[in-house]
């Protein structure tokens, strides 16, 4: 008994030994890492380069040398150096440009280390501000334009007998000392307004003909003139030069307004045109609202919050259709295929039904179709022949061995959509989203 306690004592102070002996131990920090740096930061702008020197000593080895610049208490810009010997450096810093942040003080940190961890700082307040530039530069496809202070804080602007209406174009800064550089202005296409680092063209329009002002602001990025949609008092918000968008919450049976777009297609789903007035058609409820110019076309999408709306559990929502040989306003000229970007949603008309107005010919092919229901604007939740019956005699729910993949809609043989007519399609989910009815009525 006693050997076998004397082997476990034993075994339990090696297994503490092995213990301590992987124990990871600091290294010793040693040396006096030191550095002089001359103070060149004043004078500087949003977008400029910051240049320093600096000279560094050790009497071990030294490792990096770093600048980070903070706005506030957030790194914005930061720069490495090796500094294997002794002796002075030069690098530089970039200062983000940015919109809308307002002049004050940053922050400039640098940080010595030598190889043994052991390090020094140093910070700087530096002053930074919006340059006051004396010109922008407007550059369209075929000529150049100086933009001259308003007056007004960092506004800029150019009258000009234009060449046209639209006036695509970017702008750009002069550099104005040894520490700036050019700060160029385009056009985000993702978020639909102006943004710094890009040229591609900001599709400046007028309303009118003739000589016409284009402005700037270098802070807000604020610009002008764009054409404008205006709906119910609410300013549309463009995408690109064809496109604007606006979310908001519509009535049903409202009166709606519209300003800036003549000419346009009136989904009849959404809109209902009376003799004087136009209402909207579907339940109350927020909506996003796209008005593409090219095509003269509102396109109606219901929201949940700021979301585009999916089929509920309960029935509530929205239903989506993608597939073949539809289209609004022509399923020629805007074909949605088997390409969810381009997803119809059906108007919620209450009562958990939702509807399609197609014409023959015209918004639908009227030999054949081949397109079906989704509970999204994607792939996903869908309606099959388990899910969905029809009561049309002219439209019937594919199965996957009667001519159409399970869930698409074919066209019954020998039957035919009129060409000029008109058709509704109306899924009822009011006795469950897995026990949908089709109907079809001709009008």
């Amino acid at each position: 008994m006693k050997k076998i306690k004397y082997w476990m004592f034993a075994f339990i102070v090696s297994l503490t030994l092995a213990s301590c002996s992987n124990e990871v131990v600091e290294p010793q920090q040693e040396g006096n890492p030191t550095m002089q740096i001359e103070n060149q930061f004043a004078d500087v702008h949003f977008g400029d380069v910051l240049p320093f020197e600096v000279t560094v000593n050790d009497n071990v080895p030294l490792s990096t040398l770093t600048a980070i610049l903070y706005f506030g208490e957030e790194e914005v810009s930061k720069t490495t150096i090796r500094t294997k010997e002794n002796g002075q450096y030069a690098g530089s810093i970039e200062v983000p440009y940015g919109k809308n942040i307002p002049d004050g003080t940053a922050t400039l940190e640098f940080i010595l280390v030598n190889t043994t961890m052991k390090k020094a700082t140093q910070t700087f307040d530096v002053p930074v501000t919006r340059a006051p530039y004396p010109y922008l530069i407007l550059v369209t496809a075929d000529a150049s334009y100086p933009m001259l202070p308003t007056g007004q804080p960092n506004e800029y602007t150019v009258s000009s007998a234009f060449p046209s209406t639209e006036l695509p174009a970017y702008i750009k800064t002069p550099i104005v000392d040894d520490k700036g550089r050019e700060i160029l202005f385009g056009w985000n296409e993702g978020e639909g307004g102006v943004a710094e680092g890009i040229s591609t063209d900001i599709p400046f329009a007028s309303p009118s003909g003739g000589t016409y002002s284009v402005t700037f602001n270098t802070r807000t990025f604020d610009a002008s003139p764009f054409f404008e949609v205006v709906l119910n008092g609410q300013k549309m918000n463009m995408l690109d030069k064809d496109n604007y968008q606006l979310d908001i919450d519509l009535v049903q049976g409202e009166e709606i307004t519209f300003e800036g777009l003549t000419g346009w297609w009136a989904d009849p789903d959404f809109f209902a045109e009376g003799e004087d007035k136009m209402t909207f058609v579907p339940i109350s409820g927020k909506y996003r609202v796209t008005a593409n110019l090219p095509l003269n076309y509102l396109k109606v999408e219901a929201l949940i919050g700021s979301n585009l709306a999916t089929l509920q559990p309960d029935g509530t929502g929205a239903i989506w259709i993608i597939g073949d040989n539809i289209g609004k306003p022509s399923y020629t000229a805007n074909h949605v295929g088997w390409n969810p970007p381009k997803a119809l949603c059906m108007a919620p008309v209450g009562d958990k039904k939702y509807q399609i107005t197609l014409v023959g010919g015209e918004t639908v092919n009227a030999s054949e179709i081949n397109f079906k229901f989704f509970h999204q604007k994607d792939w996903g939740g869908e309606f099959g022949s388990q899910s969905l019956t029809s009561e049309s005699d002219i439209v019937f729910v594919g199965n996957g061995t009667n001519g159409r993949d399970n869930g698409n809609l074919g066209i019954i043989e020998g039957k035919t959509l009129m060409a000029g007519k008109t058709y509704v399609f109306t899924v009822d989910v009011s006795g469950g989203i897995n026990n949908a009815v089709l109907t079809v009525e001709e009008k």
